[in-house]
């Protein structure tokens, strides 16, 4: 009888001890669960029963223990990306930044619209603006974004041609992607808002890469025989211009001259008729004298003959007279 009764002592002392443990427990798993930390690039979705009774901002948070609260943590503040035609290796902050190596030819070979193929790699930067939206608006949302932004890339590219596309067309197609995708994702409603579209690469594919080649180092020869002829142009015409303003300033200041002389000998033979008309047989004799002057230096030897004369005399040495006549006057 003793026996049994410490054996049933024992049981209710171990049972004792085994409700302690298990209230220990209990109070701690209620503790746990009662408190969860959102960290700064976090924003956390409380549901209560499955039902969402709000968002929280970082920090240390209180919720009703034992499930009745469940709480979704969603990467609000970082800037997500959706990566196609290649993939990032994992790799820490301190190195560079390593691609695998490993070609994605469904998502990266498009068609242009010269029916050309080109190989593009572009890269979608995203941040969820809307937990809420994000979490249960729509089934898979970072899944739909991929896919869009595929079409919408291919759509774009599509419209344009190969040399546009790989030239001078990257930063419009960025831009034009950007903006279709982020009105397909307004429409959805999904949360996520579009940062920035980027091509990273844009190339044409392995096989054709050698005429790809060649076609750009015939475009860059053209490119600087056109700067070349430009340069050229450039130094020719302001030197002809040059040489055309110089012949036509010659041509205005001869022209000038021709008009001025023509004047003044106007002027001058005005001046001389009227003097003849006042008398005539003075201007007469003085302009004959005058034009013998000029003249007869001009001549040889003047010879003066008469009829039935065997031989002409000389009858005046003009040029020596002259000659003597300036002599004199130089050493007077």
């Amino acid at each position: 009888m003793s026996q049994a009764k410490d054996l049933i002592e024992q049981l209710l002392h171990g049972a004792g001890r085994l409700g302690i443990i298990i209230g220990v427990v209990f109070l701690g798993w209620a503790t746990l669960s009662s408190f969860y930390t959102v960290q700064p690039e976090e924003r956390a979705v409380v549901k209560r029963f499955g039902r969402v009774i709000g968002i929280t901002d970082p920090g240390l948070h209180f919720k009703l223990p034992f499930g009745v609260d469940r709480v979704q943590l969603v990467a609000t503040e970082r800037v997500l990306k959706q990566e196609f035609g290649f993939r990032t290796a994992d790799s820490s902050a301190l190195e560079r930044t390593r691609f695998v190596d490993q070609d994605f030819p469904s998502e990266s070979l498009m068609l242009t619209g010269d029916l050309n193929i080109i190989q593009v790699e572009w890269v979608v930067q995203y941040r969820i603006s809307d937990p809420i939206r994000y979490l249960y608006a729509m089934r898979e949302p970072t899944r739909t974004l991929r896919d869009l932004s595929e079409s919408v890339m291919r759509r774009v590219v599509g419209n344009r041609i190969g040399s546009e596309v790989l030239t001078i067309g990257r930063v419009e197609i960025a831009n034009t992607a950007r903006d279709e995708i982020q009105a397909a994702m307004d429409k959805y409603d999904n949360g996520i808002r579009i940062i920035t579209v980027e091509l990273q690469d844009v190339l044409p594919p392995p096989r054709v890469q050698p005429a790809f080649n060649e076609v750009n180092e015939a475009r860059q020869e053209l490119e600087r025989m056109i700067n070349e002829a430009t340069r050229q142009a450039n130094q020719a015409i302001p030197r002809a211009q040059g040489t055309a303003n110089r012949i036509i300033s010659e041509a205005e200041g001869y022209a000038t001259e021709r008009v001025n002389r023509s004047l003044g000998e106007t002027a001058r033979f005005t001046a001389v008729l009227l003097e003849y008309r006042n008398v005539p047989e003075v201007t007469r004799s003085r302009l004959y004298l005058e034009t013998l002057t000029e003249v007869l230096p001009r001549i040889g030897s003047i010879l003066v003959v008469q009829d039935d004369q065997i031989s002409p005399l000389p009858l005046l040495n003009l040029p020596n007279a002259q000659l003597r006549t300036q002599n004199l006057e130089a050493s007077q």
